[in-house]
């Protein structure tokens, strides 16, 4: 990360490119219990959150990712009504998951506690459902969380993560999703936050393996558009336990108040692109 003449860049060293924004002021940084938390103003993308140095979110284009990381899993589950949110610290999952009437309970297991009381501050939009009666948020690890989980507890987890690197590596390993696949009922889903289509197919290809290897039926990784993330162009992937994860409730998906996604667009991003296809399978 660098920062000149008022320009906050990130670095992709690794992938030979970088992205700015242009930043009105600071206004906000803390050093938590476990990383360093900032926000700034932007001039064009309201508020930017970044953890260590490294984007997490703006107000502008949130909703894409958000938006993705929910409704793929909960549409293609015939019933969900108790779903597990891993990190997701800034609170949109939550909301989104909340869209679905036939969810019961929503937990949230979040390890930094000021990465949600920072968020309510400065982007009250994406917490405006932490008081719904379901909503249950958790200042915990977890992978602890669901180590100890009992069976089939869970009809759907969502791993909203940070990339593989350090501690959240383990969130991308056979031994967690195993733990998931045993928390998971019978027709559970887990979805995951899985990288660039476009600079990370063999963290993609590594995810679908381990995926695989904890034994779920079948799997789809969807992408949609990040600006703010290295390429733009970002993913999650689903697992399934039981059944096919090409089937979803289109009747149920054009009922919901969205900004991006659609049923339509859910449809068609079931086929990988032949390049994705090719790298990963």
């Amino acid at each position: 990360m660098t920062l000149d003449n008022n320009w906050y860049t990130e670095i992709h060293a690794d992938c030979g490119s970088a992205f700015s924004l242009e930043l009105g002021e600071k206004v906000h940084e803390e050093q938590t219990p476990y990383q360093l938390l900032t926000i700034y103003n932007t001039r064009q993308w309201g508020y930017l959150m970044t953890l260590d140095g490294l984007v997490m979110l703006t107000t502008r284009d949130n909703f894409l990712y958000h938006e993705m990381m929910t409704h793929p899993a909960l549409l293609t589950h015939p019933d969900p009504k108790r779903v597990l949110i891993i990190g997701g610290g800034d609170c949109g999952t939550l909301r989104e998951v909340l869209k679905h009437p036939g969810v019961e309970k929503a937990v949230q297991a979040e390890l930094d506690e000021r990465v949600t009381r920072v968020s309510e501050e400065y982007f009250p939009e994406l917490c405006e459902s932490n008081g719904d009666a379901r909503a249950q948020l958790e200042f915990v690890d977890g992978i602890k969380w669901i180590e100890d989980a009992e069976p089939g507890s869970y009809d759907i987890i969502i791993i909203d993560s940070t990339d593989p690197v350090g501690q959240a590596a383990r969130l991308f390993s056979a031994e967690f999703y195993t733990d998931c696949h045993k928390a998971l009922s019978a027709n559970g889903i887990l979805i995951a936050q899985s990288e660039s289509p476009l600079l990370h197919s063999d963290i993609i290809k590594s995810m679908r393996n381990n995926m695989r290897t904890a034994g779920f039926a079948d799997l789809a990784t969807l992408g949609f558009p990040q600006p703010v993330y290295p390429s733009g162009w970002w993913s999650s992937t689903m697992a399934v336990k039981s059944g096919s994860a090409k089937d979803f409730r289109k009747i149920d998906a054009a009922k919901l108040n969205t900004r991006y996604y659609t049923s339509e667009l859910h449809q068609g991003l079931l086929t990988l692109p032949p390049f994705l296809a090719a790298a990963t399978l």
